[in-house]
């Protein structure tokens, strides 16, 4: 095997003898020429940087979309101001890792990235998309790099591979999704971890010897590397087992080969010591990092629903085994042939194989077939150069991709072209695809845009006729009422578990006055989308319409419990509750509304109502002037102007009515603090105050805003005790908890029936390790809320460590 070390070692001999006599004094020295080597291998660098900036600079001009919004605009993590600690302890999407509802995903570095792009450029998308392009240009050029030293004697196959992969079309959703930077960025530490871990072996001194380890300092710089790899996401750790399988069979395998057919069998253990002493040392590594990873999460797994995965909660073990293998080979055809592309393939887009006779099997075993053939190879070739190439080729295809196979743990997707990023090979067509269509329709309807929208939807459609969310979308788009529900039709023949376009036709049906059929469809809505407010709220009404109130009741809860931190549900349960005569009760959700939605001004005006039936005339006041500090609205002035003419203040009833008309708006930041200049005891201002800046992530602030209002002794127990409450929710997300726990506690005191903050104070208890206090407190809240799913599930991860303690004792 020829060691590319020795090569260069030879090479630098070579010109030493070869060297020009220097230079007598006060004569002209030649002019340094440049290697045509390096002109060649700049030139290549250029040209790949090049393709990859030309390929992607349409996506320069995105928008965030999808699960951009969730992960960096949504996420308190990313915010500026916010705690660097909380980037560590949270997931992906700014939600503690021991919370059930976690999707366990854990990359604070790739969450580092984003809290970076804020702070050199703010919000601006475009800042976002130039970070991932730059990030693609790197892992194209080391991909080039590392062809050449480790793989290919030839540097022009290690070019052009590194150019199929520079513009395979299966990396648009990667490199054009902000959130597709954790796979991109993960593909560059896992390229240098690799070269960083060959780096490390040395060169063997005879045949009969394996190469030891040269540099340790190298070999701990690609532990490190691999670990921030895992830290940008999860696949990244899968680059220990290439590097020590490339040791094995490469590096070390003509020389143990030799030995095993020496005459000297009986000291293969000392030769294969300096291998032993790596693989040993990384798998320990190994083992001790993926400890770290599961205690982080808390002691559970990532609880996914049948739509993310159909195929891992079917009841049949063959029609799982069927599945997962035909989704092996259907992303190997992406890989080949990225004819059609596709943002989100939903769960009736690939239908599962459910019987041996499906002819989708075929293509499994073609795949199996080649697999096989392939390590065949490998296996019988390892002495020849050939094998290298290949068995790279394999390694770095098959590795990365484990973690997304379903093989060791389900998955919360069918198929995500994201994933394929590392395993990528290199592939050549260019072709349309229906993702890129779809993505962009998505951002023309959420602009405004519809009829371009449209366009782009049905284009997508074309590429991809089983594309049921752009049915779906379709059907939201059209003007025409028939048109639309053939598009939820047509959505749901494709996936009849499609939540959404089940909710669509049901709400439309409604409105025509099928009530049946439309009462059968939204709950079949809710079955498949638990999670779904919406629905809920739309069943209810439905419920309410038909004098059916204690179902429609019955399922308000049922929303509530399953949607605790959805604030429309509590606001609309609130007016069910008042148009039934239980206003006593809606008030409480009603607040609710606002402290989960501190903007939610709908809720205001409908709490301001109640109170002003309840001739609570003050009361009703500070709330429509609280709304009013969110936005000037008509359905806020209106009843405003109407409290003030029937408690005759016509001047101000007039200046309300004025208003209504024009629709003046203005920051609800600068409206508070001029409202704080005049009337200094606003409690109600500086928690709306603190609201606000908690939103913009000025923790800081919005914490002296809550003192500022306690500062003001308000005599009413119920605010004192709520601002005690929100301010150990801000002392909470500034990772305070001491603090936090004594602000609830406060809050207790004053008010004892709040059962969210003893649960908080059991949350608390229960981070810090004191369980037998964090079980009292949940308790006491269980009490008081026996139906919460919440605490329930937290007193049964109790159980579980305190048993766990029990056995290891």
């Amino acid at each position: 095997m020829l060691q590319p070390q020795s090569s260069r070692a030879a090479g630098e001999a070579m010109r030493d003898l070869t060297a020009p006599e220097p230079q007598k004094k006060g004569r002209r020295q030649p002019r340094v020429t440049v290697q045509p080597e390096a002109m060649s291998a700049a030139g290549r660098y250029v040209v790949l940087t090049a393709l990859c900036v030309l390929c992607y600079c349409n996506s320069l001009r995105g928008e965030l979309v999808h699960d951009d919004v969730w992960a960096i605009i949504n996420n308190p993590d990313v915010r500026p101001g916010s705690s660097l600690i909380n980037i560590f302890s949270n997931d992906f999407w700014g939600k503690m890792m021991a919370d059930n509802t976690s999707h366990k995903s854990y990359r604070p570095l790739c969450i580092l990235s984003f809290k970076l792009n804020i702070l050199l450029g703010g919000m601006t998308p475009l800042y976002f998309h130039m970070v991932n392009v730059c990030f693609h240009c790197a892992v194209t050029c080391l991909l080039m790099h590392t062809c050449k030293s480790c793989v290919f004697e030839d540097s022009r196959l290690a070019f052009i591979t590194a150019l199929l992969f520079a513009v395979h079309p299966v990396h648009t959703e990667a490199v054009s999704g902000v959130v597709g930077r954790a796979d991109v960025l993960a593909c560059l530490l896992f390229l240098l971890t690799f070269l960083s871990y060959v780096r490390s072996v040395g060169v063997c001194v005879s045949e009969d010897s394996l190469p030891s380890t040269m540099s340790a300092c190298s070999l701990i710089v690609s532990l490190l590397l691999g670990t921030c790899a895992m830290l940008i996401k999860e696949t990244g750790i899968t680059v220990f087992g290439v590097c020590v399988l490339y040791d094995a069979l490469v590096l070390c395998c003509k020389p143990l080969i030799n030995h095993l057919y020496s005459s000297r069998p009986g000291n293969l253990l000392y030769i294969c010591s300096p291998f032993v002493k790596r693989a040993c040392l990384i798998s320990g590594y190994v083992v001790l990092i993926m400890s770290v990873r599961l205690w982080l999460m808390g002691g559970s797994m990532p609880l996914f629903s049948e739509q993310d995965n159909p195929a891992s909660f079917s009841p049949h073990l063959l029609t799982r085994i069927l599945t997962y293998s035909y989704l092996l080979s259907f992303n190997a055809g992406l890989l080949l042939a990225p004819i059609v592309l596709c943002y989100d393939w939903q769960v009736g887009s690939i239908p599962l194989v459910e019987s041996l006779s499906d002819f989708r099997n075929v293509a499994a075993m073609l795949l199996a077939i080649v697999m096989v053939a392939l390590c065949l190879h490998c296996v019988f070739s390892l002495q020849r150069q050939e094998s290298r190439e290949v068995l790279v080729g394999v390694l770095f295809l098959v590795f990365p991709f484990i973690p997304a196979s379903n093989l060791f743990f389900r998955v919360g997707f069918v198929v995500a072209e994201r994933v394929l990023y590392m395993p990528r090979s290199g592939i050549q067509t260019l072709p349309h695809n229906a993702k890129a269509h779809y993505n962009y329709a998505n951002f023309l309807k959420d602009s405004g845009r519809h009829e371009e929208a449209i366009h782009h939807y049905t284009t997508a459609l074309r590429l991809y006729p089983r594309h049921a969310s752009a049915m779906n979308n379709l059907g939201t788009l059209t003007h025409c009422s028939e048109e639309a529900e053939h598009f939820y039709r047509k959505a749901l023949d494709t996936n009849p578990q499609h939540n959404r376009a089940l909710f669509n036709l049901g709400n439309l049906l409604k409105s025509q006055g099928k009530t049946k059929e439309a009462e059968v469809l939204l709950m079949d809505s809710i079955n498949f989308g638990a999670h779904f407010a919406d629905a809920y709220s739309s069943l209810a009404s439905l419920y309410a319409e038909q004098k059916r109130f204690p179902e429609a009741n019955e399922v308000y809860l049922k929303g509530i419990e399953n949607c605790p931190d959805n604030s429309d549900l509590h606001n609309n349960y609130g007016v069910f509750l008042v148009d039934t005569g239980e206003g006593a009760l809606a008030e409480a959700h009603y607040l609710q509304a606002v402290r989960l939605k501190p903007a939610h001004y709908v809720a205001m005006v409908n709490l301001g109502r109640l109170l002003r039936s309840s001739n609570e005339n003050e009361a009703a006041e500070s709330w429509y002037k609280r709304a009013l500090q969110i936005t000037r609205k008509v359905d806020i002035l209106t009843p405003l102007g109407a409290l003030y003419y029937n408690t005759g203040r016509f001047e101000e009833a007039l200046q309300a009515q004025v208003l209504a008309m024009v629709s003046h708006t203005i920051e609800a930041e600068k409206m508070t603090l001029d409202i704080i200049s005049r009337e200094g005891s606003c409690i109600e201002c500086y928690r709306l105050l603190s609201a606000i800046y908690s939103k913009r992530g000025n923790f800081t602030e919005a914490l002296d805003a809550l003192d500022r209002a306690l500062q003001q002794n308000p005599s009413d127990l119920t605010v004192r005790a709520e601002l005690y409450f929100s301010k150990g929710n801000q002392l909470r997300e500034m990772n305070q908890l001491d603090r936090a726990f004594e602000s609830y506690k406060l809050a207790v005191e004053l008010k004892p029936d709040r059962s969210q903050a003893w649960m908080n104070m059991g949350g608390i208890q229960h981070i810090k390790g004191d369980y037998a206090a964090a079980r009292m407190y949940y308790q006491r809240a269980l009490l008081l809320n026996p139906g919460s799913k919440l605490l329930k599930e937290n007193l049964a991860k109790l159980d579980r460590l305190e048993r766990k303690l029990t056995v290891e004792a």
